[in-house]
Formats: C-alpha cells, sequence, structure tokens
C-alpha cells in the first residue's frame, strides 16, 4: 500500500513538473511575451552608405573621426556592408556634429589643477532608404561623453578620439529596430 502511495505522488509529481516546463517553454515563445528572436536591425537593408558628418562646432578633426568609427561600427556591428559609392548603396546615413563641450569634473585641492576633465559630443543624425525613400532615422539628436585626465598623459585629441567611437556605438543602436 505504502509503495503504491509513493508510485502516485512521483507520478503526480512528473506530471505536475512537465506540464509547469511545458507552460515556460511554450510561455516564452510566444508573441504577446517580451522576448524574441527576431533580427534587430532591418532585414530589406544590405548595404550603407556614410557620409562625412558635417561639422558646425569649432572645435575641426572629430567629423573625421566620427565618421570613421561609424563605418568601422556598422561593419563590425550589424549585418550591413559598408559601401564607397552612394549610387550603389541601399542606405545612407549621415548627419552634423552639433556641439563638442569640455567640462571640468574634478580639482586637485591644494594647486587648484584639473584632475579630470569631460567632452561631451551632440549630433543629429539621418538615415534613409534610399529604394523607397523612407527615413529610418529621422533628425534624431544623439549625444555622448568621454572623461580624460592630465595627470595620466591623456589630452582633449584622446578624449575626442573615445567620444567618437561612443557616439559611433549609439548611432549604431539607434539602427536597431524598435521593439
Amino acid at each position: 500500500m505504502e509503495k503504491e502511495h509513493k508510485k502516485t505522488r512521483r507520478a503526480a509529481f512528473v506530471v505536475f513538473l512537465s506540464s509547469a516546463i511545458s507552460c515556460l517553454y511554450l510561455g516564452g515563445c510566444t508573441k504577446t511575451g517580451s522576448y524574441s528572436n527576431e533580427w534587430l536591425f532591418p532585414e530589406d537593408v544590405d548595404s550603407v552608405y556614410v557620409e562625412m558628418f558635417d561639422n558646425r562646432s569649432f572645435r575641426r578633426g572629430v567629423e573625421y573621426e566620427l565618421t570613421d568609427a561609424l563605418a568601422k561600427r556598422i561593419e563590425a556591428k550589424t549585418p550591413y556592408k559598408i559601401i564607397s559609392s552612394r549610387d550603389r548603396a541601399d542606405t545612407v546615413i549621415s548627419g552634423q556634429i552639433v556641439s563638442i563641450g569640455e567640462s571640468l569634473l574634478s580639482l586637485e585641492r591644494e594647486t587648484g589643477q584639473p584632475l579630470e576633465k569631460e567632452v561631451e559630443l551632440w549630433a543629429v543624425v539621418n538615415w534613409k532608404n534610399l529604394k523607397t525613400g523612407q527615413l529610418l532615422i529621422d533628425n534624431k539628436s544623439i549625444g555622448a561623453s568621454a572623461s580624460y585626465s592630465d595627470l595620466q598623459n591623456q589630452d582633449f585629441s584622446y578624449a575626442s578620439s573615445l567620444v567618437a567611437n561612443n557616439l559611433a556605438r549609439r548611432i549604431v543602436e539607434l539602427m536597431e529596430r524598435k521593439w
């Protein structure tokens, strides 16, 4: 009698466990849930032409760093191919640097010398599908920052390179489809 009771309890537990696992598995695969295995980037795009960013600030050279960093980031982190001719590309991404600012983060107490500074870069970005004329990103304002320290032999050019890479990463994140 006791063996039959244990067998019945064990069978009920197995049925309960398998049904619970099935519910969790099937619940994660539905369209109504928040998880999906769909592609992050628009699938009708194969190639991107990256235009040189305009620079509306007084600091020169950052537009080259940003354009180069963006092209490299698109190649590395997206399924898209960078095309050197606008006529052959599916899409074109362009923009303008609106401002480059530098601010003081911390001072040395006794001498008043800056310990750490920050560079902030703001740009407006557009991404247009040349096949359909649709704007995939429409005048989106986006910014990034990077800090540096003179005490570590870092200067503004070092920080501007870092901030250009940070902004390129953020622009590629904008290229992802909305969830």
